[in-house]
This record gives structure tokens, sequence and C-alpha cells, in this order.
């Protein structure tokens, strides 16, 4: 695992040097585009739109068009003396309660890792964040682009959580919801069957089946064979129907079988 950004995370007058490492891994299928015809890969070209030839990467800048044709050039020293401190330091400007954070604001996670002798300071942060309960809430510049995020303990590293902007956020404003209130015996009936089917959160037992599903058609399609759809949709439940499926569900998960759609 290679780091993706060098710099320092600081709270207070404290600056400890750290390196970012991409807390997510890929796990897509590489699905390459093909000419439909012939089935040759297709690649992407840079183009040069006045005189229609291909460009080679090395030739390529980044500009700003400051107005009708006109551009300034950026280069990779730009921006970074463009805000040296934003480029170079995940700035933590407040601390809170990680409960005040709506998950909803959750982007994606990195962990930072102490460098240059800085282990001591970086020790001492997690530690108080763990017995504080709270989280540093920091904006740092990464890709040209400055985020907001939040710096707390998990285990014995700290984790850089990137969150989205308000802004970023659609508003559930125009979200209509037309059904009638549910009667005490429809929720009991639902209650009870969350509970019967409440467990420990354990991640390991979650992963992408249908990328395996996606193998298994790929393999059979290389064989020649035509594949078979896996499962088919459910059918939607009716408010007349919806006491006897909840009811039905319920004794489904008792009895131990899976009381959800198996995918």
């Amino acid at each position: 695992m290679r780091p993706i950004w060098t710099g320092a995370l600081g709270f207070g007058l404290v600056t400890l040097p750290v390196q970012l490492y991409s807390g997510t891994a890929g796990t897509e299928l590489d699905l390459d585009l093909l000419h439909k015809k012939d089935l040759s890969p297709i690649r992407y070209a840079r183009v040069c739109r006045k005189d229609g030839k291909e460009i080679p990467y090395e030739d390529v800048v980044r500009g700003y068009e400051y107005s009708d044709g006109d551009y300034v050039v950026l280069t990779e020293e730009d921006f970074k003396s463009a805000n040296v401190r934003k480029t170079q330091l995940i700035d933590v400007v407040s601390f809170a309660m990680e409960s005040e954070i709506d998950p909803i604001y959750s982007d994606k996670p990195y962990f930072l890792e102490p460098i240059e002798g800085s282990a001591k300071a970086y020790v001492i942060l997690r530690e108080a964040l763990k017995k504080s309960k709270k989280v540093g809430v920091a904006k740092f510049v990464l890709r040209n682009r400055e985020h907001l995020g939040i710096v707390k303990p998990e285990g014995n590293i700290l984790v850089l959580e990137q969150l989205k902007y308000e802004g970023e956020i659609q508003p559930v404003k125009n979200i209509k919801i037309s059904e009638r209130e549910p009667s005490e015996k429809e929720l009991n009936m639902a209650l009870q069957l969350i509970d019967e089917l409440t467990e420990h959160f354990k991640p390991e037992k979650f992963h992408d089946t249908y990328q395996e599903d996606l193998k298994k058609m790929i393999a059979a399609k290389a064989k020649g064979k035509k594949p078979k759809a896996r499962d088919k949709m459910p059918e939607k439940t009716r408010s007349r129907d919806l006491m006897a499926v909840l009811k039905a569900s319920l004794e489904k998960a008792k009895s131990g079988r899976p009381a959800y759609h198996e995918t």
C-alpha cells in the first residue's frame, strides 16, 4: 500500500508529519470498452480540437479560460503554492462529538500514519480523542480541492474521514409520502420482525455477491453457453396484504430461515 499524500496533521500549535493512505480498495470487475463490430479494444485519445492530431500526455497542461479563447496555464507548483498551508496540512480547526455529525455527510476514509519522529504526538492525539469521545473537525486539500473531514481514532490508528459539504446533499423537501399512518397492530408486527432479525453488525459477513454472479455469467458466456438470470424481482407487496406478509416474514425469521430476499 502506497501513500497518496504526504504532509502534516495540525491541531492547536502541534504539527506532526503524516502520510495519507486510501482506506478503500476497488473490487469492481475490470471491463474494457470494445468495438461492437469486431471486439477491438477502444482507447481514449487526447485530440487537439484545432488540428485534430493526438497529443502525447507529456504535452498536456491544465489551464483556466479567463476570457473567450484566453487561458492561464497552471502547473503542479502553482496548485501547491496557491496556499502552502492548505495543500500541506490537515488542519484540525475544532473538536466535536461524533454523534453530532449525521452519517449522511460521510464520504470516504483515509488512514493516517505518523512519520519523521511524530509518533508521540500522534499517540497523544489518538488517546485524547478516545478519552474525550470527540473527533477533530479538519480542512484539507486533496486533488486540487479543499475538503472537510473528521479525524478520529480507529483501533491504534487515526482515520481521516472525508465529509461532504452541506451544499452537496440534496434537499429532501420534494420527497412526498402520501401513505396512511400504520395501525398499532401493523407497527407491533414490524417491531417484532426487527427484534427477531437484530444481530451485531459484522462487516466481514458481507461482500459483493453481484460481482460473483457477473463472473459466473462471464464464465458461462466464455464457454459459449447462454447464461440464465439467477433471480427474479419479488412481487410488490400490496397494502391490503401487508399484515399477512409481515406475519409470514416473522414466522420465517423465527424458523431460522432468511426473512429477507436473498441476493
